[in-house]
Parts: C-alpha cells; structure tokens; sequence
C-alpha cells in the first residue's frame, strides 16, 4: 500500500506534505513542535489535523501489519491461492481482512468440526456442488453411514453434512459483506423496556430507528440501558432479503440437492451469520458513536481550558457544604494561598451573622476583589449568602459560580498531598476552586480529564482511546499557551511537548535546589533533558526572568539569530524591543517586504510572520483576546424564572443534542439543538462553544424536576433581567 498517496487523498493533501509529516513523526517530533516550528514542510497543517493523520497512520499501519499476519498464517497452513493472496493485499479495512480469513482461523469445536471430524465433508462437498446430474441427498448419503463414528443413520450423516454447509457459507467473505452493507444501510434498531416504570428510559420502551440514521448520542443511551437490565435491544431486517441473496449465490437450481443447500444456507443466516453481524453492527455503532462522544469532550475540554484567565486579582475560594461548614481560601493574584478559614452560613447551623463578619474581615485585610464558589452541595445557598454579603460592603467586589467537577479528586490525591501538606482535604478544594477562576488552564491539567464534566457518556468510553485524545487536547492548549518555566507546576509542565513525567520533575528539582531558571539554556543542565527533548519543549516554555528578551517569547532558540537578524534589518534595535517600540516599526511592513526578508534570511515565510507576531506581542497569552468570563454581583431562583425572561449566561456543556447554560440558578438550562439559532446546524458546536456568553430566553421551567428550557431566538415579546 502506498501510504503517502492514499492519506494525501483521504486529507485532500500534497503528497509532499505527507511524508514530510509521516517523515517528522518518525523521527520522535511531537506534534506541537511539529505544528509550530515546522510548518515549511508540513504546509502550515494544524495540530488537529496532524492528530488525525497520525492516527490514520497508526490503523493503516496496522492494518498492513494484520495483512501480513493472515498472509502468512494461510501459507503456513498450505491453503494460498493468488486470488486470494489479491484480495487480502486489497482489503481496504480490518473487517473485510477478518472476513477474507475467517475460513482458515483456527476455531473452536464447532457441529461443524465435530461432523468433520467423522469424516462428513466429502459428501458435505458432494452435496454443495450441487451437480445437475446428482443423486439425491439421502442417497449421496448412505455410503457414510457408520454407527462407530455416531453415525447411525442417513439423518445423522445429512444433519453432519448441513452442519459444515451452514460454516461455509458463513464463512463466505463476499456474503457477510453484502449483508453486512445491507443491515448497514436497511437495517433497525429496536428497543423495548423491560419495566412499565418512568425512568430516564421511558422513551426507548418500545423504540425504533433506522441504523443508517440513529443519533451518536441515543446508540449510547441504549447500550446503557441494556447494560443496566432496562432495555431489551435488538437489530431487524427485511429477512426474506437477506435470504433471497443467499440462495441468489448458493443455490444452483435445477439440482436434486438444491433444497437442502437451500435450507442449511438458511440455517446459516438465523444462527450463525445474522447473530454474528447483529454483534458487529452493533460494536460498530458503538464504537462510532463513542468517537463522536470523545470528539465532542475534546472540543468541550479545549474550550474550557482555554477559557480566559482572571488575572493579577485576589480570589476568595469558596468551597460550600451543609454541616460541615463551607471552606474558605484566599489566594493572591499568583495563586499564593494568603489564608483560610471555615464559616457556617447553611443549614444546619445558619450561622449567616458570623459568616459574614468573616467573610468581610477577610475581604478587607487582602483586598479580595472576585469570589469563587463551587457548584456542588450547597451552591445556592451559598451563592445567596454571597449575593447577600456583597450588598453590605463598600468594596467592589464580584463573583462566579465555578464548576468543581474533579476537585475533590484532585484534592485527596498524591499531587495535592505534596503541594498543600499543612492543610486539609477540604481546604485543598477551596484553593483549587479560588485557583480555577484565576487561571483555569493551570489548575484544571491537575486533574484527570474525565472528571471534570465537559463531555456525555465520557465514563463508557474507551479508556484507552479516551485517554489518548484527551492527552492531545491538554497537551495542544498547553503548548498553545505556553508556560512560565519558574512558576509552573509538575502537573502542567509534564503536558509541555516533549517533557515526560520524569523530566518535569527533575525541572521542579533543579529549580528548587538552584533557584529560578535565568535563561532557557539552562534547561540543558536539567538531568535527562537531552537534546531532542530540549528541542521540542524549549520554544514553549517561557523565561520573563531572562534578559535575553526572545526567551520571554514563544521564537525558538533555534530561531534567535534568524529574530535577531530580522530587527536589524527592519532597523529595530534590542533597545527598541525593551522600550515596546517594535509593534509599532513592524507593522508598517508590507506582505511583499516580508517575502523579501524570508528570501534573505533563508526561513520560510511561516515561519518569518511567527516570528514578526511575536515581537509585536512579546509574551501574549492567546486566552486574553477571548470574552472574559461573566462575574455577577445577584442572583436569581428558579422560581425567580418567568417564560420569556430574559438571561445573560456562559455555555457550560455542549453536547449532541444541545448546550447547557448557566444562567445564575445554580441548576443549568438546556438549550435545544432547534433552539440555538434560525439557521440549519448539524451539531451545535457549529454555533456555539464552552465558555461562551450568550444571551437566552427562558421557555419553560419545571421546578419539580428542576428542567428549564431556553431558547437563543428572541421570542417576539420578552421580559428582560438586568
């Protein structure tokens, strides 16, 4: 298989571009360096792209490694042909090599193999030939019958005989394709609830719905429904279909033993092939829909890790409970806890008066300028108290309902242990919810991606494939980012490209025991941090501290002369960069300058304009120029909430069939798919994304099931909330 031109022609790309990637990857490049500093020889391809060529590479691979297994098994066992050796060199998926192997796979004992064994499979091929001129069954079968070998009757020789051709038409490549194409495209999913009761899957007891057309999102549903014992599945088809095409390729008419061909194809289809495809179409929907499911969490997760950071403010982390008592954490704007403490303003103890007492001393001893509180047990109440508090200060004081998914994970784990020995479990989570405001990115790479609740069905995923894209997704919004190499921690510099889990940590140590990082050279002191992986991380990593001002930037070392040259010659001095001049000088460069200068520097124009942006904005954080986040100073009740209100909130989830919101009532507002916008959308990531702020009108509210419905087409007549 040329692999070069067949994945130049699924990503309608040069094929030069391909296998310089294929080229890259080979030789142990990351895929963030290679987005970033290799974009000459990829052709500027993204690291999303470059993701899923890799691993298009990866099945492809592996799929000419499987063709080489079976190839090799089959001429091990003398049984090669070369129509056969063609067909298996042309396979263009795992299945269909599968099905091409399936006759020669070594099997279980089977009735089949039992019926061979007594030596039934020369009138087994009498009888398939089908022979115009042939004797009837019966009489084929006579010679074979032998009580020493259990054959005591014709019956039993012909039951023998029907047994191995009902496997050889199983084991036909060519029918179970078109069958399996068929149910593929005709077939239907059925499902009927084994209980009367009105549970999450009353919708699916008694459902069905086109293969070809069921929704990613309703296949995972009713997995989980049969895996819970609520719902019966099953697949249907136009049977009689599907038999018409085997006695279209099995049964030679006019033969005497035309009939019973006919009958032990039939056999084949009810209780070996059907069962066999019902299975296989079914992990196929599976694992479909699943994809679909990790690539809507790898969106969601991007999103929420690249939300904008409330920088260089003094967070009160707010962590609420009932009986034991909300915790309470002040950090500076680096992050550095200043203070803790626990207060009792909810039920049972409604201790609101010295709550608040605390609470104010607090504010004004650290000028605490924004709080945080979670979202879990006893968010209401406390985001009441809050509300309720900020009415009575003088200071201008905001605040912001953050999701605490995963930190009571994080918090009781090793990471947190080692980070915050001299406080307890519960105080951990209140500065990791103070922390996730200020600097969500940081905070939230602590924390195993699955737990942080952007996703649907993320815990019937595939772990492994799971993992592996969300890895991807964190190490992309990292490196998007960049870190600063003297405050980041383990957890965030381990997602750096390059730096394994044991590199990041002999970087904390060096750092600990040598004190800051004065440059990026230093890096190369740092034990195991050879050559290769200072290459791929040191572009990424930032050093403010330096004075050499390009390692406060996102240039490359191995750009620095190329950078410096480029300011000479665009008559910029170091001086000039210091003093902020340069974005001014650069952006009086015309594109037909810019070309000349790549020509006369010997770097690509890419390249050459990467450079030219990051001198402009020496150090800039991508998140900056995204909306910042919400904060309120009130809050609503869900019985606050009147059809046609209308509501400013942030996108919290987004899923297959719609977005949830926040829209200051602690419990989240669905807004359909039909509801997010007047034109056609085939998902609503197409419209909008985690994080976003977005206007919304209530449509309905169901307080008993805690539901409210939203829409973001502006109803006709509204009623607003300021």
């Amino acid at each position: 298989m040329d692999m070069t031109n067949r994945l130049a022609e699924e990503f309608h790309l040069r094929p030069q571009q391909v296998q310089n990637t294929i080229d890259l990857i080979d030789q142990g490049n990351t895929i963030p360096f290679i987005a970033r500093y290799r974009k000459e020889m990829t052709g500027s391809l993204d690291d999303q792209l470059l993701r899923e060529l890799s691993e298009r590479l990866d099945y492809l691979r592996g799929l000419e490694k499987r063709k080489e297994e079976v190839s090799l098994s089959i001429e091990n066992q003398g049984r090669m042909d070369d129509s056969l050796k063609q067909a298996i060199l042309s396979a263009a998926t795992l299945a269909e090599v599968e099905d091409l192997y399936r006759p020669f796979r070594p099997k279980r004992r089977t009735r089949a193999s039992v019926a061979r064994e007594k030596g039934l499979e020369p009138l087994a091929q009498a009888i398939f030939a089908q022979e115009p001129a042939s004797r009837s069954p019966q009489e084929l079968a006579l010679p074979f019958v032998n009580p020493e070998k259990e054959i005591s009757t014709i019956e039993d020789a012909l039951q023998g005989a029907a047994d191995i051709i009902a496997e050889m038409v199983s084991d036909s490549a060519s029918l179970r394709k078109t069958l399996r194409n068929y149910l593929l495209m005709h077939g239907t999913v059925k499902t009927e609830g084994k209980s009367s009761e009105d549970t999450v899957y009353a919708m699916y007891h008694d459902y069905s719905e086109p293969v070809a057309k069921i929704a990613p999102h309703r296949v995972l549903a009713i997995d989980r429904g049969e895996r819970e014992d609520m719902l019966k599945v099953s697949l249907e088809a136009d049977f009689d279909r599907c038999r018409k095409t085997i006695v279209r390729d099995f049964v030679k008419e006019p033969s005497p033993c035309a009939g019973f061909v006919r009958d032990a194809a039939f056999d084949s289809f009810s209780r070996l092939i059907f069962p066999s495809l019902e299975r296989e179409i079914r992990s196929t929907l599976t694992e479909q829909a699943a994809e679909q499911a990790i690539r809507v969490f790898g969106v969601n997760l991007q999103q929420l890790l690249m939300q904008p950071p409330v920088k260089n403010a003094v967070t009160l982390g707010l962590d609420p409970a009932y009986r034991t008592g909300c915790k309470l954490a002040v950090v500076d704007g680096a992050g550095k806890v200043l203070d803790t403490a626990v207060i009792y303003p909810t039920p049972p103890q409604n201790k609101i008066g010295p709550a608040k007492e605390k609470c104010k001393q607090l504010i004004e001893k650290y000028g605490v300028s924004v709080i945080a509180i979670g979202n879990g047990t006893a968010s209401h109440e406390s985001e009441m108290f809050v509300a309720d508090l900020l009415r009575e200060i003088p200071q201008r004081v905001s605040y912001m309902v953050v999701s605490e998914a995963g930190a009571s994970v994080y918090s009781a784990s090793k990471l947190a242990a080692e980070e915050f020995p001299q406080y307890d479990v519960s105080l951990r989570s209140a500065v990791s919810i103070a922390r996730r405001l200020q600097d969500p990115l940081a905070e939230l790479v602590k924390i195993d991606p699955k737990a942080i609740g952007v996703g649907q069905y993320q815990h019937d995923m595939p772990k492994a494939r799971l993992d592996e894209t969300l890895s991807g997704v964190v190490e992309s919004c990292v490196n998007t980012v960049g870190v600063d190499l003297n405050t980041a921690s383990f957890s965030l510099l381990s997602h750096v490209a390059g730096v394994r889990p044991t590199v990041a940590k002999n970087i904390v140590a060096w750092r600990e025991e040598n004190g800051p990082f004065s440059s990026r050279g230093q890096l190369q002191k740092v034990h195991q941090l050879g050559k290769k992986v200072y290459e791929q991380c040191a572009g990424f990593l930032r050093v403010p501290e330096s004075d050499e001002l390009l390692d406060r930037t996102a240039v490359h070392p191995e750009s620095y002369q190329v950078a410096k040259e480029f300011l000479r010659l665009c008559g910029c001095s170091e001086e000039d960069l210091k003093n902020g001049r340069i974005p001014e000088m650069l952006s009086q460069l015309e594109p037909g300058r810019m070309e000349q200068l790549a020509g006369q520097l010997g770097v690509g124009l890419p390249t050459l304009r990467d450079i030219a942006d990051e001198l402009k904005k020496p150090g800039r954080d991508p998140r900056d120029e995204l909306p910042a986040p919400l904060l309120r100073t009130d809050i609503l009740s869900l019985e606050d909430l009147r059809e046609g209100m209308e509501l400013r909130g942030t996108v919290r989830n987004v899923i297959d069939f719609g977005a949830f919101v926040d829209i200051g009532v602690h419990q989240d507002g669905l807004v359909h798919i039909s509801q997010i916008c007047d034109r056609f959308i085939r998902h609503p990531s197409e419209a909008v994304k985690v994080g976003d702020i977005v206007t919304v009108w209530v449509l309905g509210v169901e307080p008993a099931k805690k539901r409210i419905s939203l829409t973001m087409k502006k109803p006709a007549a509204t009623s607003k909330k300021e």
